[in-house]
């Protein structure tokens, strides 16, 4: 139960940053304060994904970048928790092993496709700090997770699956906000490009022959 509850935790962390969660898996097995493989704990593992981590800590933070990196990062981020997810499970049956990876791998892709989502949205603002904001929100939120759910692996599964949740609904409501945007952009450019004869026979009252 702890294993599958460590691999959903890692599972959601690694849709939103699959490098920070080998990164801090790694850190706690060199601590021994994680019960991990310790091929995560490995000099060359930590290096690469402390490497990675940094290219994705600069393009995650640029708008209009961090939509490539995420398209990107679709086939990565769920192949690296269902990695983990399979690591975690250790050397235990191939039925167990096949539950961890479908466990991680699957809640990757679920969080990824939130966080995706939710970058397009925050595109919609021309202004940066909106998308800054919340890369560190959600940089903050991986390394709380993984962090206590080293721990405290069913707690951390069920904060990652209330966050999960969470991101699912504010994500259907920010994708309607921004619909109806672009809704009204539409509108109001059709208006402007509309002839002044095109807006005269739209007006009531408008002599016929115009």
């Amino acid at each position: 139960m702890e294993s599958l509850a460590l691999a959903f935790s890692s599972g959601w962390a690694s849709g939103v940053n699959a490098y920070l969660v080998v990164l801090v898996l790694g850190i706690g097995e060199r601590l021994g304060a994680a019960d991990v493989p310790e091929v995560l704990g490995r000099w060359e593992v930590l290096a690469a994904a402390a490497f990675m981590y940094a290219i994705e800590f600069v393009a995650d933070k640029v708008p209009y970048v961090d939509p490539t990196w995420d398209a990107i990062s679709t086939v990565t981020r769920p192949t690296a928790g269902a990695v983990v997810g399979v690591l975690i499970a250790g050397d235990a049956d191939s039925l167990h092993q096949a539950v961890g990876a479908a466990v991680g791998g699957g809640t990757a892709l679920a969080s990824h496709l939130v966080k995706a989502g939710g970058r397009l949205a925050v595109n919609s603002s021309p202004e940066p700090v909106t998308n800054i904001t919340a890369s560190v929100v959600e940089d903050l939120l991986v390394l709380g997770v993984v962090a206590f759910a080293i721990s405290h692996p069913v707690a951390a599964a069920s904060v990652a699956g209330v966050l999960l949740l969470v991101g699912l609904v504010v994500l259907w409501f920010a994708l309607r906000l921004v619909r109806r945007g672009w809704r009204r952009l539409r509108i109001r450019r059709s208006r402007r490009d509309r002839t002044p004869v095109d807006a005269a026979r739209a007006t009531p009252g408008a002599p016929p022959w115009t």
